[in-house]
C-alpha cells in the first residue's frame, strides 16, 4: 500500500484499509511509511512527512493498532535509497537533501552521481549513495528507529538498489560520488576513474548494497531479533532462463541488486519480488513472468519468497491467472510463500486508467479471491492463512556478529579485511570487509567461540583479533580497542 495516495492519512482512512484488507483474507500488510527519507510517523529518526496531516495523528500508530486488533501483521515499507522526488526541495531545513544535497561537497554530498555528472534520476528523483558511509548509516539508524519505536512485524525495503535512468540496460551508469570513487581507488589501488561497464566497479559497487543490505539487518535485530526483514526485488525483463543466468540479468548487473546472495546469506528474510508483467503474449511478457515465478520458487534458501504482481497493469481476470500460476509448484515441485498484489490504491488496470472505479474493481477482485473466482476456479483465499512461521527466527540454531575497527582518535578503519575461525569446528569465513563506519557483520553462524582478526593498515597498531562467544538467536559484539594511529 503506497502512501502517494490518501490511503493512511486520516483514521478514517486506515479503518477502511484494514477492513479491505479483511475482505481478501490478507494476513500482512506492507504499509508505505518512508518515501524519500520522511515518515509518516512520529518517533522515528527520520523527519515527519510533509504532507498534510494532522499532526496528533500517527498514521503507523494507528494502521499497527487496527491491523493488529484484525489479526493482521503491519511491515513498514521504507525507499532506502530515494531522498526526495519533487522539483522544489524539502520545507524541513533538516531534510536530507538541504543538508547533504545539491549544495554540499565532497563527501558531505550524498546524493547519487551518474557518470554525466547528473544527480536526478528521471525529472527529480534525487537517491543516496550506498557507497556514501554516513548515508548509509542515517538509513540504517532512521530503519533501527521505527522498529525500536513501534511495534511493527517487519520492514519491507524498496530502492535497495542503485538508481534506473542509465543510458543503457544491464549497466549502471550511478556511483559517481566523492566518496564512491575516493573508496573504489582505496580499496583497489587504482587511480583511474572507471567506467560504468568496469567489472571491478560493478562488482565494488554491487557489494555496497549488499553491506547496507546486511547493516539494516542486523541492525534492526539488535534491537528486536523477531522483526522480519523483507526487499522488493527487481525481476526486469526476461529471467536467467533466457538472459544466461544470474550474473546476466537487470537485477545483478543493471541495479546491484543481489538479492540471490541475499537470500544465500540470510540477512534478508523474505523476497517480496516484483513480478510486474502484463499478461499478454505481446513482447513475451508471459514467458518473463512465469520464468522469475518458476526462479523465485526454486531460490528461496530456505528463507522466503512472494510474488509481487502489478495488480494496475491487468485486468482482474488476468491477475487472477497470475495468482493462480504464481502458487502453482514449479517444475522441481516448490511453492513460493505468498502472494502480494500491487497496488491497493490501482487494483487493476481499469482503476489505474479511472481512479474512481477502484474502489468497485477492489470488491470485484476480493470477491473473486475469496468467493467465486470467474473462471470457474477455486477462489485462491477463500479461508484466512497464518503467516508462515519463519523457524530460523522462532527456533534459531545459529547466531550473528558484529565489531567496529575505529582508532582511539575516532578514525575508522575502511575496507579492512575480516576473517572469522571457529575455535572447535576451524571453520573459517573470509572476504569480509569493514565499511566506510569501521563496521562489520556476519549473520548465521555456527554458535560457539569464534576467533575474529581484523587485518590493519600499516600506519595502525594495537590488538586486532578478539575471541566472542556466538549463541543461538543472539548478536555477539567484537572489540579491538585501543587501535591507535602512527
Amino acid at each position: 500500500m503506497d502512501s502517494f495516495r490518501d490511503s493512511i492519512y486520516t483514521p478514517q482512512n486506515v479503518d477502511k484499509l484494514v477492513a479491505d484488507a479483511q475482505a481478501v483474507n490478507a494476513n500482512v500488510l506492507i504499509v508505505q511509511v518512508s518515501r524519500w527519507m520522511d515518515c509518516f510517523c512520529n518517533r522515528s529518526s527520520f523527519p515527519r512527512t510533509h504532507v498534510a496531516i494532522d499532526p496528533g495523528f500517527d498514521p503507523l500508530d494507528d494502521v499497527i493498532e487496527k491491523a493488529h486488533a484484525a489479526g493482521i501483521e503491519v511491515h513498514a515499507w521504507v525507499n532506502a535509497t530515494p531522498a526526495w522526488n519533487l522539483a522544489a526541495p524539502p520545507e524541513n531545513p533538516e531534510h536530507v537533501v538541504n543538508t547533504h544535497g545539491h549544495d554540499a561537497e565532497g563527501w558531505d554530498n550524498w546524493l547519487n552521481v551518474r557518470v554525466d555528472g547528473k544527480q536526478t534520476a528521471g525529472a527529480n528523483l534525487r537517491n543516496l549513495d550506498p557507497a556514501n558511509p554516513a548515508a548509509v548509516d542515517y538509513v540504517v539508524d532512521g530503519i533501527a528507529s521505527i522498529v525500536r519505536e513501534y511495534d511493527v512485524d517487519g520492514i519491507n525495503l524498496d530502492y535497495i538498489r542503485y538508481p534506473d535512468d542509465n543510458t543503457v540496460n544491464y549497466q549502471s551508469d550511478w556511483g559517481y560520488t566523492a566518496a564512491s570513487i575516493d573508496r573504489f581507488q582505496a580499496a583497489t589501488g587504482r587511480t583511474d576513474i572507471p567506467q560504468p561497464t568496469d567489472a571491478q566497479f560493478s562488482d565494488w559497487r554491487r557489494e555496497q548494497v549488499t553491506g547496507l543490505t546486511r547493516k539494516i539487518f542486523l541492525g534492526m535485530y539488535e534491537v528486536d531479533p523477531s522483526a522480519a526483514l523483507s526487499i522488493n526485488g527487481i525481476t526486469y525483463w526476461f529471467g536467467p532462463q533466457t538472459e544466461g543466468g544470474w550474473e546476466e540479468t537487470r537485477a545483478y548487473a543493471e541495479v546491484m541488486q543481489n538479492w540471490k546472495a541475499w537470500l544465500e546469506e540470510g540477512i534478508i528474510d523474505v523476497n517480496v519480488a516484483m513480478n510486474y508483467k502484463v499478461e499478454t503474449d505481446v513482447g513475451d511478457r508471459i514467458q518473463m513472468y512465469d520464468e522469475w515465478n518458476e526462479v523465485l520458487k526454486d531460490w528461496q534458501a530456505d528463507r522466503f519468497a512472494v510474488v509481487g504482481p502489478a495488480l494496475y497493469l491487468n485486468t482482474v481476470e488476468d491477475s487472477l491467472a497470475q495468482a493462480r500460476r504464481a502458487l502453482e509448484p514449479s517444475a522441481s515441485g516448490n511453492t513460493v510463500a505468498g502472494w502480494s498484489g500491487y497496488s491497493y490504491a490501482a487494483p487493476s488496470s481499469v482503476a489505474a486508467a479511472d481512479p474512481g472505479r477502484a474502489g468497485a474493481e477492489r470488491a470485484r477482485l476480493a470477491r473473486a479471491l475469496t468467493i467465486e473466482d470467474p473462471s470457474g476456479a477455486p477462489p485462491l483465499f477463500a479461508e484466512p492463512a497464518d503467516v508462515p512461521e519463519m523457524i530460523w527466527k522462532t527456533q534459531p540454531t545459529e547466531g550473528h556478529l558484529v565489531g567496529e575497527v575505529v582508532t582511539r582518535s575516532g578514525n575508522p578503519i575502511d575496507q579492512a579485511a575480516v576473517t572469522l575461525t571457529h575455535l572447535k569446528s576451524r571453520k573459517t569465513v573470509t572476504g569480509r570487509l569493514t565499511d566506510g563506519s569501521g563496521w562489520f557483520g556476519f549473520a548465521n553462524l555456527e554458535p560457539g567461540r569464534w576467533r575474529v582478526s581484523v587485518e590493519l593498515p600499516d600506519d595502525v597498531t594495537g590488538r586486532h583479533v578478539d575471541v566472542v562467544q556466538v549463541e543461538a538467536g543472539a548478536l555477539a559484539t567484537a572489540t579491538f580497542a585501543p587501535l591507535i594511529e602512527r
